[in-house]
Parts: C-alpha cells; structure tokens; sequence
C-alpha cells in the first residue's frame, strides 16, 4: 500500500510540473516572452478617451459620472493605460456638453469637483495622467459671458457702436451689424448678428480679444490646481478659419502659457484634416495634433488591417508621417488613433472581423507617439448610422449583471446589436479581443522604443505581405550618460503564414522581445527563420 500511495505520489507531483510547464510555454506565446514592464514617465502615453456620460454609473441615475470612472481606473490600468481623456465635463445644457456654460465647474449630471478631485487622486497614485477636453473655439450661448455681451448691445442707441471698455464681453465675440452667410445668427431685440459656425446656441469666441486670453488663463490655472495633466483642444484649427497663422498663434500661446505653469503640460489637438494640413498646424509648436491620416475607415490602420494596403505600404506610411511632421516640430509627439467619438466605430467599418479588429489594434499599439483608444474600441463595440449619439453608447460591462450600465445618451437608439460580449465575459476568454488590446499594450509597455524611436525601414525584411521597421531611441540615462537602444517590428498583414530569413549577419542575432498572434500560434527563431502566423507581429531585440 505504502509503495502505491508513493508512485500515485510521484505520479501527481511529475504531472503538476508537465502542466506547470506547458502553462510557461503558453504563457509565452500569449503574454509574451518577457513580463518585464519598463513605463517611461513622460508624455508618450495609452490614453483612453471616455464619453463620461456613458462609460460607469455610480448612483444608479442612469448617467456615467467621475466617481464611475474612478471606480473604474484598475480596469484601465489592467488594460495597460497610463493615460484618460475626459470629453467635456464642465456644465453645459447638451448631452454631448461641447458647449460650456462655466469654464470652472463640473457638470451637476457628472459630479462635483470634489468627485473630480478624488478622481485625479486615484488616477495618480496609479500612473494615470489625466487630460481634459477644452472647448475654446466657441461657447454656450448661456454662458455668463454671451448673454451679458447680448444684453449689452441691446442698450445700444441707434449707430452706437460698443464699447469694450463698458462692456469687455462684447469682445469676447464675433458681432456684425452684416449677416455675413448662413453661420451668423441674429441677436434678438437688436440689429447685431453673431458668429457661430457650428450651432446658433455655440457662438464662436474671439481668441485674439486680450481679456479673453486673461479669462483662459485663469481658467487653466483653475483645473492645472486640481491637477490636470494637459489638454485636448476641441476644434482647434477653426480657432480662426480665415487665418491660420493666426490659429497658430492662438495656440502656441495657450501651450505656452499652461507649460509656465505645469512644466510637463501636455496638449492634444484636433485638427480633422488630411496629413499636409495636420503638418502645417504642428508649426505651432504644440506637441500634439490626432493623425487623423491614419484613423477611420480610409485610414492607414484599417485599411492595411483588412488587406487593402500592403505590409510594405503600412510601414511606408509610418515614415512617412515621421518626415512630414518632424519637418514642422522636430520634437512633435504623434496621437494615432483608430476611431473617436465623432467617427463610424472600428467593428462597423471592419464588418466585426476579430481578425481584422485585432490587427488594427496590434498596429495602433506598435505606432509612434500618444496612443488614443476611444472606449469600448477594446471590446469591439459598434455604433449606428451617422448620428453623433448613435457613436457614445454606453459601455457594455456586462449583458447578465446591470450594475453601473448606463442609459443611452439623448437622440441614441437602444437597438444595436453588438457582436461582441461584453467586459466579463471577454475578460475570461484568453483568445477575445479585449485580451488581445491587453496582450498588444502590455508589449509596448515592455518596450518604451516603440512609442518613442525614430524609425527606419528595413529594406532586407519588406515584401508585400511582410515588412519591417526599426525604431532606435537615443537619450540620456541619470547619470547623463547617452543611450542607445533600438527594436525591430515585423508585420505580416496578409491572411497567410509567412516566412522570413534572419540569417544575414544583422538579424542572426536578434531575440523576439514579444509577439502578437491572433490566436495562441507562437512564434520562434528557428534556424535562421520566423514563420509569421496570418496577421501577426513580432518584436525583436
């Protein structure tokens, strides 16, 4: 009996360790070969934007708030986000709140600044840098600022002309006795008219006006306090549609102004415009302009996703943004992106194709700069038809358990059928595409070169369906000594295994520093070659 009971023994305990190592050899191929996580603590960051008002429920009213997002924040730093971008938060009569009513408050519907207080708190004790959207190229038309301008100029005397000294808001925006075309709006009980390009309840400000830009000023000392990290600047490239030195102007200036105050302030803008454009806008000499060159459905990133642009022209393409924006700001931070809250969702434009959903994450997160994930991209979530409320739907946490799920925001429809589970159901399945986005962040948060080298093609490793970039990043240690480090990115975009010789003396002796595959393929160096499963990338060192 004694000598059974020891081979049942010795039985368990050999197979505990063959399980125990076939668990290593797929946590390799899954979780890459490394766990070591090397986070720099600058401005290239995983951001994540959020659409408050949808992503967490808190109280239970139906509507997303700060305390939901910080309830939230082990989720976004399990996911490998070191970064959020709130959209707009201050109060505001819309349900989108692009229209502000106070530059220094929260949202009632959101929270109070204490809630926004905790919020920054939490997200810095773990990592998190926080931006906020500033809306500065036009306002409420209940903002304290308009309705005093408008009741000013209704005192007015037939052919009197305002006087800003009397009234300094009537400078503050764009008032013609002319109705110059279709985007000025009367102002009632007078016979002035206003600017307000977008929307007659968003009149446009006057971003040139010296006591606006002291109001800004304050406004950003104001949220700089309550420990903002930086801002993503709405609508920037309108700050001044018929000039745009001056919109340059505008926004070097309040970069300027916040790095006196914060000297790691970070600024994203948006500037909805085609590669050339976006180029012009970083002579700013802001950090920060969204590529949108390679967002959306005829984007760099989807269309090499869903094979309508070759490995070769993806990496091409990457340079190519390289040259052009370095050109104008040598020191600009690039923000790929996929999708955003005003853009057609990823998993509709790639017809909800894992594969192809997956690929355009593990290119996204091999990008230089800022990454942007907009929320529930990680999840495969779909929009509806071309309606801005139909693009903010609430985040899908779970289909079976209602806690925290928020209502539809105003003008939405409730009846879009995702293709996708939701957060648990994802978080439990090794293979989903939520694990993926975990795998793909958690591998450039191992390697810090792929967000921050210059990159150089490698001419030796490009085919149509294969291509290679190396990134190489140059800096000083703390000693003041020079490094050097430098990766090497495989892509094989095509829906077939491919297989790539590393044998010439400058790749005999690279190590795969990480990998993403779609499914649990591994890949290896063997003999001098990688076999590159479909749709698939690897890093190596």
């Amino acid at each position: 009996m004694k000598n059974t009971l020891s081979i049942i023994k010795k039985f368990l305990i050999s197979n505990i360790v063959i399980a125990l190592a076939v668990s290593m050899l797929a946590g390799c191929g899954k979780k890459n070969e490394s766990e070591k996580l090397n986070i720099i603590d600058d401005n290239y960051r995983n951001y994540y934007e959020i659409y408050v008002h949808s992503f967490y429920d808190s109280n239970g009213d139906g509507i997303g708030d700060l305390n939901g997002v910080t309830q939230k924040l082990d989720y976004l730093k399990d996911l490998g986000i070191n970064g959020i971008w709130l959209m707009p938060i201050m109060p505001s009569p819309t349900y989108h709140k692009y229209d502000v009513v106070d530059y220094m408050d929260i949202d009632s519907e959101y929270g109070t600044m204490e809630d926004f207080d905790k919020l920054v708190e939490e997200c810095h004790k773990r990592g998190i840098n926080i931006i906020i959207d500033m809306v500065m190229n036009h306002s409420s038309s209940q903002n304290e600022w308009f309705v005093k301008a408008c009741d000013y100029l209704r005192t007015l005397k037939e052919g009197e002309e305002p006087d800003k000294n009397v009234c300094p808001y009537v400078s503050y925006y764009n008032f013609s006795k002319e109705k110059k075309n279709e985007a000025w709006y009367s102002v009632e009980g007078t016979d002035w008219y206003y600017e307000g390009v977008f929307w007659s309840e968003m009149p446009d400000l006057n971003l040139e006006d010296d006591n606006l830009r002291k109001e800004f000023e304050t406004i950003s000392d104001f949220w700089i306090e309550h420990g903002v990290d930086g801002y993503r600047m709405d609508a920037a490239m309108h700050y001044e549609d018929d000039d745009q030195g001056a919109t340059l102007e505008i926004m070097n200036w309040i970069y300027n102004y916040c790095l006196s105050k914060k000297s790691d302030f970070y600024m994203v803008s948006e500037v909805w415009a085609n590669k050339a454009t976006i180029a012009a806008f970083y002579k700013s000499m802001t950090p920060s302009m969204f590529n949108f060159a390679a967002a959306g459905a005829e984007g760099t990133i989807e269309k090499a996703a869903r094979g309508q642009l070759s490995a070769d022209g993806l990496v091409n393409a990457m340079i190519d943004y390289q040259t052009t924006y370095s050109a104008s700001n040598p020191d600009y931070i690039d923000a790929p992106f996929i999708t955003n809250h005003d853009q057609v969702r990823v998993a509709n434009n790639l017809n909800c194709d894992a594969g192809d959903m997956k690929m355009a994450a593990g290119i996204l997160m091999t990008m230089s700069g800022s990454t942007f994930i907009y929320y529930g991209e990680e999840i495969g979530m779909k929009s509806q038809g071309k309606d801005d409320p139909n693009k903010r739907l609430p985040m899908n946490w779970s289909y079976t358990d209602p806690t925290g799920v928020c209502d539809v925001p105003e003008g939405a429809d409730n009846d879009v059928e995702q293709s996708f589970e939701a957060v648990d159901a994802q978080l439990g399945d090794e293979m989903s595409l939520l694990n993926y986005y975990k795998r793909a962040l958690k591998l450039r948060n191992m390697n810090p070169e792929i967000a921050r080298g210059t990159i150089t093609r490698e001419d030796d490793l490009c085919s149509d369906s294969y291509a290679a970039i190396k990134k190489t990043w140059t800096r000083d240690d703390e000693t003041g000594t020079t490094v050097t480090s430098a990766v090497i990115i495989l892509y094989n975009t095509s829906d077939e295994a491919v297989v790539v010789d590393l044998t010439a003396d400058e790749y005999k002796e690279l190590t795969i520093a990480g990998y993403l595959t779609l499914d649990d393929v591994s890949i290896s160096i063997e003999n001098g070659q990688v076999t590159m499963p479909p749709q698939s990338i690897c890093v190596f060192r």
